[in-house]
């Protein structure tokens, strides 16, 4: 890695998928008199294309690396001098957690607790160690929105090693008093996103010509944050979060999934309202699902924090994206394979996979 002066280094786990590329790419543009260390393993749902607008920044260095290896993570935090963690890496995908929930607990909790004990024993001392997490760890609601002392109540294998991995960093603050800040987002959308998660899966359908597959009869609704706005809120936390602390981060945009596929019909296909229904397809629902995620924001409001971005503004926005994308996510097969000459954490730089 460049040695380099910096007010502060800053590393964020993730930082090639959809939240933490946006993270990423705000902190380095940001921040120049920060450096940002992006650790990625590049998994199927993150391209290195997402950080074009930062490679060749001198504030930026990327190291393809699994969370889940001790060795890597002791080198990054004995030699570079970490002040600040963004813990966004994780497996994400509902649905998968139910094919393969052993996946999802090797990265999710396990590449966590790896994370805590390197940031914990390092000589530099951490300045703030922020967890990402879900709304979907509190599991369905009817009523109000959750607050941040509700119970947990995970109703899948995803929501479950994610309400896991909270309770890993929250014991690291009771025992040691390390400074972490937990958040808990709702759905957050836009430009990049892998087309596994509900808005992009109904376009990349909708651009070729096929019906956006609705999974289930039940009437399901999501609350929707355009990332930009959940970026300004990691952000703010980092800055004024308490530490021990935890913030929801939502919206009250509160969209029924039928409505936001026939919304979707309606922009990409340009057809009559009566013929909208012709291009939704049921198909059977996955073994759990919750109706709703409903959360109170207003711990986090009382910072100063507000979305910022409309429903209307985000998703024209990311709707003409990936009209003008549509080859984005086509083949990453050549960003997964084995890079050897991008791992090289030692300090003479001898190639090193590290996965």
């Amino acid at each position: 890695m460049m040695r380099m002066d910096f007010n502060r280094t800053v590393l964020v786990t993730g930082g090639s998928g959809f939240i933490g590329s946006h993270l990423v790419c705000s902190l380095v543009h940001r921040h120049p008199d920060w450096r940002i260390i992006n650790l990625d393993v590049l998994d199927y749902c993150c391209s290195r294309r997402s950080l074009q607008s930062v490679e060749d920044r001198t504030n930026y260095t990327f190291i393809r690396g699994d969370v889940c290896n001790s060795r890597l993570l002791n080198h990054i935090f004995s030699t570079q001098n970490v002040d600040v963690v963004f813990h966004l890496a994780a497996k994400t995908h509902v649905e998968s957690s139910f094919e393969s929930p052993s996946s999802f607990q090797r990265v999710n909790i396990e590449g966590t607790r790896v994370l805590l004990s390197a940031a914990h024993q390092a000589p530099h001392r951490l300045h703030r160690f922020i967890y990402v997490s879900t709304d979907e760890v509190y599991g369905a609601g009817l009523g109000q929105g959750f607050d941040e002392r509700s119970p947990l109540r995970p109703n899948n294998p995803y929501s479950a090693t994610k309400a896991a991995a909270e309770i890993q960093v929250t014991a690291y603050w009771d025992r040691y008093k390390f400074p972490v800040i937990i958040t808990r987002s709702n759905n957050i959308y836009g430009p990049r996103q892998f087309t596994e998660k509900v808005i992009p899966r109904f376009l990349s359908l909708l651009q070729s010509n096929r019906k956006c597959t609705i999974q289930g009869t039940l009437p399901k609704s999501r609350h929707f944050l355009f990332v930009d706005d959940a970026v300004a809120a990691f952000l703010l936390l980092l800055e004024k979060g308490i530490v021990g602390e935890i913030y929801n981060v939502g919206t009250s945009c509160e969209i029924p999934i039928m409505h936001l596929a026939q919304e979707l019909v309606k922009m990409v296909k340009n057809v009559a309202d009566s013929e909208v229904d012709d291009w939704l397809e049921f198909v059977p629902d996955r073994p759990r699902v919750d109706l709703r995620y409903p959360i109170s924001c207003e711990k986090l409001q009382q910072l100063g924090w507000k979305a910022q971005v409309t429903w209307t503004e985000g998703l024209r926005h990311t709707v003409k994206w990936y009209h003008d994308n549509p080859d984005f996510w086509s083949d990453t097969s050549e960003e997964q394979r084995p890079i050897t000459a991008e791992l090289c954490c030692s300090p003479d730089r001898t190639d090193a996979l590290y996965d």
